[in-house]
């Protein structure tokens, strides 16, 4: 909805795909680290193995975030500078891990879109194709949904219709403290 609008939009989790694709010193850190299982034959990211180290071995987890963490805050910075370039002030960011990385102090405001619990395992068990273990360790390797609520500045219920949420979305942009250049959402 927002990318249709042509308001300033960055999405982490676009932006940690490029840092991984082929031929990218971040896929070659990877596979410094954790060897040439770390891509496919076709020489892209192998996701799956990935994700494996990541959801069972902590300090795999934390050696990835450590190699990938600076490549992804770069390209941030540089799309961030881009979009600053043109005019723009305000630019939305979609961080998945926005508080469990120190971007959430960079940010004037941060609105959550939130879900209850159950809501959150149901509609990434079906989004991803995951068991319920999968999708409950995706989750529990985050922040809470009520700890983030309590350091956000909005809180916006994605518990309806997509229509719903874009309602709910439209009324809050007109009075957000910060105007996004006066687009129109």
């Amino acid at each position: 909805m927002v990318t249709k609008k042509g308001i300033p939009y960055i999405d982490a989790d676009v932006v940690a795909r490029e840092v991984v694709e082929p031929g990218t010193p971040g896929l070659q850190e990877l596979v410094e680290a954790f060897g040439p299982n770390t891509v496919l034959e076709d020489g892209t990211l192998h996701r799956a193995y990935i994700g494996s180290l990541v959801f069972s071995d902590p300090e795999a987890l934390e050696t990835i975030n450590s190699i990938l963490q600076p490549h992804i805050r770069h390209r941030i910075q540089e799309l961030t500078e881009e979009w600053e370039a043109k005019g723009k002030q305000a630019i939305i960011y979609d961080i998945p891990l926005m508080f469990e990385t120190d971007w959430y102090a960079r940010m004037d405001e941060i609105w959550l879109v939130y879900v209850n619990p159950a809501t959150q395992l149901e509609r990434l068990m079906k989004r991803n194709g995951y068991s319920e273990q999968e999708a409950l360790d995706r989750i529990h390797s985050q922040m809470s949904l009520d700890e983030k609520r309590a350091l956000s500045t909005v809180v916006i219920d994605n518990s309806g219709t997509m229509k719903q949420l874009e309602k709910q979305l439209r009324k809050l942009w007109k009075t957000a403290k910060i105007h996004f250049q006066k687009e129109e959402l």
